[in-house]
């Protein structure tokens, strides 16, 4: 059962494992009487990137120093490359060295990979110790922070080694979303339409009458994403039951884009945008959503500038070998999530290969 306060808090209910999700802008100020709250002791390992580190380090240090905690910082340089299996070791080495043990935490402080990163650090090191998020970007604010999925790269494919590991408490202050270069701000509000999409078609309206430069966007949006994710969360916590799967709408051919270029030359929410046309597409196709819903959808994506059309240089023989090789594929078939209409997704077993593949060719036409 979710809960959603006036204040924009959410508790997410997995029993034991439960835990509130804090959103409001000036949160970071008093993150450490917030961590204080839910009753977390010991010796605390913030865990950070080059980028967040010199704008919020030294500000969340403080305030959980203020709050008595000892603190130590472990600084990794921002993007992709650092989620990584060498990294952890690293980490958990340099965690040993400061003097953390069994009885420290971990807060991890930046977007979507310090979350994976660090969140996968406490879930390993000592066999794990408990952890909160403070994210720092729309992905991590509105998705990645909620749900307990943590995880690394590997040469074969994102987030294929990983755990399970539920934070004790997520801080969302939309302040930090200020200091993101524009295209990194505007890529998360790909998670944004996905949850619009699959969960929300209200929503739809709010987000055509944002101003995508207006980095300020109103905390009870975000609330309104992490209650999405965190419905979810606690209906197929481990994606045993197929519910969580919804939330891979546009990823599939998504993530085989991004696998398929060098680092950096597209984002996430980028690449996740081009496999929601993709998806948009099949779901017009092979099921009922309707030409304009579908518009509707693309629309948007473009409205926050978004790309929905595909390069001609990212080859689809290796968009397919990125994709075939990823855990969405079960026993070897194929689950793909499809609307069948704005707000009401589904995981179909009837897309197939071939169908993939038309769709990554139907992202080289011009949306016009």
């Amino acid at each position: 059962m979710l809960y959603l306060s006036f204040m924009n808090n959410i508790r997410i209910d997995l029993g034991s494992r439960g835990y509130d999700v804090l959103c409001d802008y000036g949160l970071l100020g008093s993150v450490g009487e917030k961590v204080a709250g839910v009753g977390m002791t010991g010796y605390c390992a913030v865990l950070t990137d080059r980028n967040v580190d010199g704008f919020y380090g030294d500000k969340v240090v403080g305030a959980l120093e203020a709050s008595g905690y000892r603190v130590s910082r472990h600084v990794v340089e921002a993007g992709e490359g650092s989620k990584s299996l060498e990294q952890v070791e690293g980490l958990c080495r340099e965690m040993t060295q400061a003097g953390h043990g069994r009885g420290s935490f971990v807060v991890a402080l930046g977007g979507g990979v310090v979350g994976d990163l660090a969140g996968f650090v406490a879930a390993v090191f000592y066999r794990g110790v408990p952890f909160v998020q403070i994210p720092t970007t729309i992905v991590s604010q509105v998705d990645s922070s909620v749900g307990g999925k943590t995880g690394v790269n590997i040469t074969e494919g994102k987030n294929l080694v990983g755990a399970f590991h539920q934070p004790q408490l997520v801080v969302v202050d939309p302040d930090t979303l200020e200091s993101l270069p524009s295209r990194e701000y505007r890529e998360g509000y790909a998670e944004v339409i996905k949850h619009a999409a699959i969960r929300d078609a209200s929503m739809f309206a709010d987000l055509e009458g944002i101003d995508p430069m207006d980095q300020r966007p109103p905390a009870a949006l975000l609330a309104r994403n992490l209650a999405i994710k965190a419905r979810v969360v606690e209906e197929d916590e481990e994606e045993l039951a197929g519910v969580r799967a919804l939330l891979n709408f546009g990823h599939t051919i998504g993530h085989g884009i991004e696998a398929s270029v060098p680092y950096g030359e597209l984002l996430h929410g980028e690449a996740i945008s081009l496999g929601i046309r993709a998806a948009v597409y099949l779901s017009q196709r092979l099921s009922s959503l309707s030409d304009e819903d579908g518009g509707r959808i693309v629309s948007l994506l473009e409205r926050f500038g978004l790309p929905v059309v595909l390069d001609e240089g990212i080859g689809s023989e290796r968009i397919m070998e990125k994709l075939m090789s990823d855990k969405k594929f079960v026993d070897g078939g194929i689950r793909f999530v499809l609307l069948d209409k704005l707000g009401s997704s589904f995981v179909s077993e009837r897309v197939t290969e071939g169908d993939i593949r038309d769709a990554i060719e139907f992202l080289r036409e011009d949306v016009r």
